[in-house]
């Protein structure tokens, strides 16, 4: 279950406190000089997570970046005529869902409809004849921190930024729009990029896609974290979201 907001904060507080003081900018916390690659030269003490100046999308390719399985999505399986199958499956931390009669399945990183046919080969190897299997995808991305409503909101191949945190009534009222941490899991690799929303808003920084699996996370206005300390805000979103 989603923690409140203000118990989230407290506990990325007492953790960030604990860390030591630095500026919540990436550039004061050492991670602003980056290599071609935009990914920061200088991530020691962020341990397997990656500091970069923006983040890279997700695998596959054009549109089909937003249909490819992750770890958290929810998936809808739908079996013509066979209604004791249908069911609601979430992606397990492991990247795998489980269906009655055929067990595991490895699922994320492939595309919805590549998994469908797997789905539809491994009924019809064994225990139906001509499977339809009908597998909708429902992915989400979520929103922690000092916003008025924090939790997790359905995402489309063309969700933004913005649009998330306008569906979670905007930062309460000492959310720093310029201190927002954006993460991202791609290929078990995690991965996080500062967003500065008020910059965004005035239309001197792009906007920018997010995609399911995603985490945002709101820093309160003023508060001081090392860099180092941003996988363990990762860490305690995650507690709070329950993706993990």
């Amino acid at each position: 279950m989603m923690l409140q907001p203000k118990r989230l904060v407290l506990m990325l507080f007492v953790a960030l406190s604990l860390g030591g003081c630095a500026s919540a900018s990436i550039n004061s916390a050492g991670y602003g000089n980056t290599g071609s690659s935009g990914q920061s030269g200088a991530s020691q003490g962020a341990g397997s997570l990656q500091v970069v100046a923006n983040l890279p999308p997700p695998v596959g390719v054009g549109s089909d970046v937003s249909q490819v399985v992750r770890v958290g999505d929810s998936i809808k399986v739908d079996v013509f005529g066979v209604d004791e199958l249908d069911r609601d499956v979430q992606v397990d931390p492991n990247g795998q869902i489980s269906l009655a009669l055929v067990g595991t399945i490895d699922a994320a990183g492939k595309t919805i409809s590549a998994l469908e046919a797997e789905v539809v080969q491994r009924y019809g190897s064994r225990y139906l004849q001509n499977p339809q299997v009908t597998l909708g995808l429902q992915q989400s991305v979520t929103l922690d921190g000092e916003f008025n409503k924090a939790g997790s909101y359905p995402v489309s191949g063309n969700t933004t930024l913005l649009r998330v945190i306008a569906a979670a009534g905007n930062f309460n009222s000492i959310g720093d729009p310029a201190n927002v941490f954006v993460y991202r899991t791609i290929d078990g690799r995690d991965y996080v990029a500062q967003y500065d929303v008020a910059a965004i808003r005035a239309g001197r920084r792009p906007d920018t896609q997010v995609y399911g699996g995603d985490i945002v996370v709101a820093f309160p206005s003023g508060m001081k974290v090392l860099g180092s300390n941003l996988g363990q805000a990762l860490g305690l979103a995650r507690n709070a979201s329950g993706l993990l």
